[in-house]
């Protein structure tokens, strides 16, 4: 490989890590603002909760629709402008409580909050359909820059990106709410889109598209019969993504994964405060620790799938998902009164474990479709991985409603996290790639 084409790999690889990044400071800001938001015109819980419930959906959707269209156009605008409309909205937040009274008339009271609860939630919901428009451009864009066999160790740094963005925004805007007094929410929505902005033009000035793009070699040789969006193309599309068994599979095993994950990380905090008694700043640090193993976990498992088990990720999902169910099992079955640093390390070895596999099935999935659909695939099984929430929200809110017991919930995710182990012998024989078969695709 040239020494040309490496420097712009890594260039991609590093622009396109910041940039989603940046996403992320401009998608996680929200739930910063909801305590400012709640003291200074008590919006409710419930209120938030329907948003954060909607969101979800829309976000899944949109990483579907998004991913169809991330393998037709050129990334650099995709990602560019997607991030660009993120710090619209994320302005236009910041005015909601202008917006409210320009409409109403009025600066408090139900109707005066009722209307800047419907502001907040309209552009929260288009503020998802743009963040569609983050990582699809960046996987197609990573498929084509990466060879398949180093696709899994690259990608799996590559993925370190959302948490790290995440915690920046958390130190950031918690800094906000903590020192700029009243108001501090709209700062909390418009220094993120600050940023954003600028991290918009950035993504326009340091990436490219495909190799092609800057007179480089493709890495595979594409069959291209027609232009993108024609008959050959759908007919390709057919084949390799919504024909494809092993798609579909690894969308099942996506859709558990994600339950295993989101139930520890949004109820992680209560569970350990009223199951095992930590107090919520122990509490919270534990899921703190939880998301660091998470992310040595990530790039473990991507080293392993290619240098052990050659490019095979779903083989390294089979063990990793087995790992999870072991912790678990460990966890929910420590004594009362085990030492906080005994059940930190357990429940952090499940975190290890599972945010493998969260990499893993997307880095499959681009593989099995070829860096000509791999976008497409990983929407299709992103919006399976979001739908999840509905399980790992108001599934386990109406579990520990009815039962009492957090150790049932617990049972759940380790029957899932087994179940997922079997998903994933199915496809135990699959080759590491469908680039094979992709030869054979045609009309």
């Amino acid at each position: 490989m040239t020494k040309t084409f490496k420097y712009w790999q890594w260039r991609t690889i590093f622009a396109t890590m910041i940039g989603y990044a940046i996403f992320y400071f401009v998608r996680k800001n929200f739930s910063f603002a909801i305590p400012g938001l709640t003291a200074e015109y008590g919006i409710s819980k419930t209120s938030f909760g329907i948003i954060m419930t909607l969101v979800t959906v829309v976000y899944g959707a949109s990483r579907f629709l998004n991913g169809y269209l991330a393998d037709r156009f050129n990334a650099r605008y995709h990602m560019a402008i997607g991030l660009l409309l993120c710090a619209a909205a994320n302005y236009a937040f910041g005015f909601g409580a202008d917006l409210s009274y320009l409409i109403t008339g009025e600066s408090s009271g139900p109707q005066f909050v009722n209307t800047m609860v419907f502001i907040f939630g309209l552009f929260l919901l288009l503020n998802n359909l743009f963040q569609g428009s983050g990582f699809p451009p960046c996987n197609r864009l990573l498929t084509h820059w990466i060879p398949a066999n180093e696709l899994a160790t690259k990608m799996s740094i590559w993925n370190t990106s959302h948490s790290i963005g995440a915690s920046i925004v958390a130190i950031l805007c918690g800094y906000i709410m903590a020192t700029m007094g009243h108001g501090a929410w709209k700062w909390c929505f418009w220094i993120p889109a600050t940023i954003a902005l600028v991290g918009a033009i950035g993504i326009y000035v340091f990436l490219r598209d495909t190799p092609s793009s800057v007179g480089l070699p493709e890495l595979h040789t594409i069959n291209k019969k027609g232009k993108e969006g024609g008959a050959e193309y759908k007919a390709f599309l057919r084949k390799m993504v919504f024909r494809n068994k092993w798609i579909w599979i690894l969308a099942i095993a996506n859709f558990m994964v994600y339950i295993v994950r989101f139930a520890v990380l949004d109820w992680g905090p209560t569970f350990l405060k009223e199951a095992r008694g930590m107090s919520l700043a122990n509490a919270g640090w534990t899921v703190a620790i939880f998301e660091i193993f998470g992310i040595i976990g990530m790039i473990v498992s991507g080293w392993l799938t290619d240098h052990v088990f050659k490019g095979k990720a779903h083989r390294t999902c089979f063990w990793f998902m087995a790992g999870v169910a072991v912790f678990m099992t460990i966890f929910v079955s420590l004594p009362a009164g085990t030492s906080m640093p005994v059940m930190v390390v357990v429940l952090a070895m499940a975190g290890f474990f599972i945010y493998g596999p969260q990499a893993l099935i997307g880095i499959a999935a681009s593989n099995q479709a070829t860096n000509r659909a791999a976008a497409t695939a990983n929407g299709l099984i992103g919006m399976f991985g979001y739908a999840s929430g509905i399980v790992s929200g108001i599934g386990v809110g109406m579990l520990v409603d009815a039962w009492g017991n957090w150790d049932y919930v617990f049972y759940g995710m380790i029957g899932i996290a087994v179940l997922c182990v079997a998903v994933f012998t199915l496809m135990w024989n699959a080759k590491a790639d469908g680039y094979a078969e992709e030869e054979t695709a045609k009309l």
